[in-house]
């Protein structure tokens, strides 16, 4: 289930649109997601990664950046990422499209609200099983939603690591697991090269002796 949606300028952290499903299990903890949610956005920058998952306690924040707008949308961990980020890539088409050249000129918060009405539509249309097995067509970009990076929405707002500093590590930690790959690769070619080099010198040290012996 999709709890919350927002959409926010990137430059600013400004909120330009959001919904907010109805839901009496999560009721009282929404209006504290709103807030990290903004929070979030407040931190965001040029060099936040473009799309990232956030854990935030039995929730999980989802959001896209594109265009110089942050898509986010708060989900149960049991709603598929694949479609959480399909979903958003949705949102963004249609935005673009209708609000894209007014982005960057608006100044008060939520002048898009009117957009609630197209999210809903598609929340609609993600959420319900029977169309979502028809969205065959969800962007081909996510094929891989492994590699979407992972971190803590208490970490990135209370222990003040922006994003990019979180990206920085887990590239630099991809990074070291293939120097390792690489190095146990390495490592294993030259164990297998001694192990022939070690039956070579017995075959050869045998072939000598019987030689000699016999003669």
């Amino acid at each position: 289930m999709i709890l919350l949606t927002m959409l926010a300028r990137v430059s600013d952290g400004l909120p330009l649109a959001a919904s907010i499903q109805e839901n009496e299990q999560y009721e009282r903890d929404l209006q504290q997601y709103q807030t990290q949610a903004k929070q979030l956005f407040r931190r965001l920058n040029a060099q936040s990664p473009d799309r990232c998952t956030l854990e935030a306690g039995n929730l999980n924040f989802h959001y896209l950046i594109a265009e110089g707008v942050c898509y986010l949308c708060l989900c149960e961990p049991s709603f598929p990422k694949k479609v959480a980020f399909g979903y958003l890539d949705d949102l963004h088409s249609e935005f673009f499209d209708q609000y894209g050249r007014r982005v960057s000129t608006v100044t008060r918060p939520y002048a898009f609200i009117e957009f609630d009405n197209y999210i809903q539509k598609a929340k609609k249309m993600y959420v319900d099983g029977r169309a979502r097995r028809n969205l065959g067509n969800i962007n081909t970009e996510l094929q891989d939603v492994q590699r979407i990076m992972v971190a803590n929405i208490e970490e990135v707002l209370h222990r003040g690591e922006a994003l990019s500093v979180l990206d920085t590590k887990a590239s630099n930690l991809s990074s070291l697991a293939k120097k390792y790959q690489s190095d146990a690769k390495y490592l294993n070619t030259r164990s297998t090269y001694a192990k022939f080099a070690a039956v070579a010198v017995v075959l050869l040290t045998l072939i000598i002796y019987v030689r000699f012996w016999w003669l």
